[in-house]
């Protein structure tokens, strides 16, 4: 026999003097017995109730930022439209001023905006319809507005839950003080039909 083990006939029992597994050493043990040293490595169902609970905390507060930085990003490419929408304004304005055409800068007010642009914003939809479809730009003819309506709501306030929607209108600015009949325009811009907040 191999030095380390040895076979007993009376019993039929079987001994392994020293034996090595993973590192733990055991000494005598027989098959049958149960040796207090042998530890059992495995998750208890409590640990693994824990561990789902943890991962499932994880997953939502992921969810719920990516969501949020989804409607930031929404938010940053209106505002960067609007910005362009203005230039475009301005610029055509420009045009009238230099051509001697003053008197047509009211229309700017009435006309689509989106018409002085080189090409249209990303998601224009042109003419305004009911219902619109979020995460597209429209230009309501009968207001003279640029209407714009949000994919994403959850940081939006309009201080109705029933408006979806943002609505925006170009406005001459004249200069301040000058006498009835008299006005200079001295800018134009684009603001809100209605208050809202985003973020």
């Amino acid at each position: 026999m191999k030095a380390g083990f040895r076979f007993q006939a009376s019993g039929f029992k079987f001994e392994r003097r020293v034996a090595r597994f993973s590192g733990i050493r055991f000494a005598n043990l027989k098959l049958g017995t149960r040796n207090p040293k042998l530890i059992h490595a495995g998750f208890t169902l409590i640990e693994l109730i824990v561990v789902i609970i943890v991962i499932s905390t994880l997953a939502t507060v992921a969810v719920e930022r990516l969501l949020y930085y989804q409607e930031r990003a929404e938010k940053a490419v209106m505002d960067y439209t609007l910005e362009a929408v203005k230039m475009g304004l301005r610029i055509r304005m420009a045009e009238l001023i230099i051509a001697n055409r003053t008197a047509e800068l009211p229309q700017l007010e009435r006309e689509n905006p989106v018409t002085w642009l080189s090409d249209p914003p990303a998601g224009y939809a042109g003419e305004y319809v009911s219902p619109p479809k979020p995460g597209n730009w429209y230009f309501a003819s009968k207001d003279h507005e640029l209407v714009y309506v949000p994919n994403s709501r959850a940081y939006l306030d309009t201080g109705n839950a029933d408006i979806k929607e943002l609505r925006f209108r170009a406005l001459l600015r004249y200069e301040p003080g000058a006498a009835a009949g008299a006005k200079t325009v001295v800018g134009v811009t684009v603001l809100p039909t209605r208050e809202y907040k985003w973020f």
